[in-house]
């Protein structure tokens, strides 16, 4: 694919003014969630042989949540596309003031590998309602889905519209050597630093979703039978391989045996078969799996620590004696390994979190007061209270990191508005026209301005 007439010819298009008109992004819209229900069956297929992932599992996490996006976006389109009033200061009497959303343009929108549906689209849904084209960048390491994204996307938008560009490292570099309108990133720190000089280049304005070790702080008052339940859920999903996976626990010294003994329960309810659980995910790669198998050795394993090579599967594991400098808790781990760290005093767990670098996401356990108030002050990209994971499933809430865990925020509106620039216009009537303004100023003008911007 020859990249540069690729971006070229989506630059042609956007500049004909064809993706301006709201009931041109409205039948875009219509047209992806046709193609979403028409593959349904073929995109579950694709997401179990990347990743093993349920039919279950699959259109919980993939197709279901696109399709509520495209919904709530069908529904507050028009809305959102219109331009707003805003207040006019006196001083620019008489006249009305608007902020219009525009599109930026041409849009990069690279994606990874662990919700390889999900996070190609939910960030198309927001480029398309915006009035952008969009280039999608899949990931190579799921080929079945992302060969099935761009046999999708291929059916329903012509290639100057929107373009599915596979392959690896060799497209990514020649992709980010073009000029973009705009780019939104999702995937790995490191490689998000890599994007980001790319769009500096450029100026190119864009969005960094990354990761982060995702604290659970269990609270004194906490249920651990709810803590053990809510917290292997978020873990189990995608076998730890998300963004937001609850990656470490700090809870009351003390109560360490209850917890162990809190998740063995949850672990035999929602993991019976263990891993031989025919919907439970394998690990992406064998190369990500020896990773993950080799952080085992960071701390003593309290439950699980099975393996098998043959499925790339590994038990749902927490990890106790875990030293805060040991590779477990400074990398993200992306797999289902959770350690475990007793605190003293709720603000020595307080403080271990706030010199870490900012989480993407944090998970309070614990009834309302002041220690969930102080949590919940500190920086990180959203999260929950009582849960984990969950907060992403509504599309009203703002999803994005802060610090080192990402830059921007999506979903919803957070989406219309991240796609959109903001375009300020003042209307100014001809009726009255003070003179205060215009040369030559004289004390009494200054008198009068003084009057007005105070």
């Amino acid at each position: 694919m020859d990249i540069t007439a690729l971006v070229q010819a989506q630059r042609d298009f956007f500049n004909s003014g064809y993706t301006q008109d709201v009931e041109v992004r409205r039948a875009a819209l219509i047209a992806l969630q046709a193609a979403l229900r028409r593959h349904e069956a073929e995109i579950a297929a694709s997401l179990q042989k990347d990743l093993g992932k349920g039919e279950l599992e699959a259109y919980m996490t993939e197709t279901g949540i696109v399709l509520e996006e495209l919904r709530l976006m069908l529904k507050k389109l028009n809305k959102w596309a219109r331009p707003r009033r805003v207040a006019t200061p006196l001083a620019l009497f008489p006249g009305q003031s608007r902020i219009y959303p525009q599109p930026y343009g041409v849009t990069l929108i690279i994606s990874p590998w662990n919700y390889p549906l999900q996070l190609c689209l939910m960030p198309l849904i927001g480029a398309l309602a915006a009035g952008n084209t969009a280039i999608i960048k899949p990931s190579a390491y799921a080929p079945a889905t992302s060969a099935l994204v761009a046999r999708l996307i291929g059916e329903t938008f012509q290639p100057e519209y929107v373009a599915v560009v596979e392959g690896g490292r060799a497209e990514n570099t020649a992709l980010l050597n073009e000029k973009f309108d705009f780019i939104f990133f999702t995937g790995s720190t490191a490689v998000g630093k890599v994007v980001m000089e790319a769009a500096a280049k450029n100026l190119t304005p864009l969005v960094l979703e990354l990761g982060g070790k995702s604290p659970v702080f269990i609270a004194p008052d906490a249920d651990m039978q709810a803590v053990a339940r809510r917290v292997l859920f978020g873990k189990l999903i995608n076998s730890g391989q998300t963004c937001v996976a609850p990656d470490y626990i700090l809870l009351p010294r003390g109560r360490e045996e209850e917890l162990i003994a809190a998740f063995r329960t949850a672990v035999a309810e929602q993991l019976p078969q263990g891993l031989a659980t025919a919907d439970y995910p394998h690990l992406v790669s064998r190369k990500h799996y020896d990773r993950v198998c080799g952080l085992l050795a960071c701390g003593q394993i309290a439950l699980g620590g099975g393996t098998d090579a043959a499925s790339l599967r590994i038990e749902p594991t927490l990890l106790t004696e875990v030293p805060p400098d040991s590779p477990l808790m400074q990398e993200e781990i992306f797999g289902p390994l959770l350690p475990f760290i007793p605190y003293d005093s709720p603000e020595a767990a307080l403080e271990f979190i706030r010199h870490r670098p900012r989480p993407l996401a944090l998970y309070y356990f614990g009834g309302a007061g002041e220690l969930r108030e102080r949590a919940l002050q500190l920086p990180f990209g959203g999260g929950c209270v009582n849960d984990t994971i969950m907060h992403l499933a509504n599309s009203r809430l703002p999803f994005g990191g802060i610090g080192a865990s990402g830059l921007g925020c999506y979903h919803g509106k957070e989406s219309f508005l991240t796609f959109s620039a903001k375009k300020g216009i003042y209307n100014k009537s001809n009726w009255l026209d003070l003179p205060m303004r215009y040369r030559p100023y004289t004390a009494e003008k200054l008198r009068l301005i003084r009057r007005f911007l105070r």
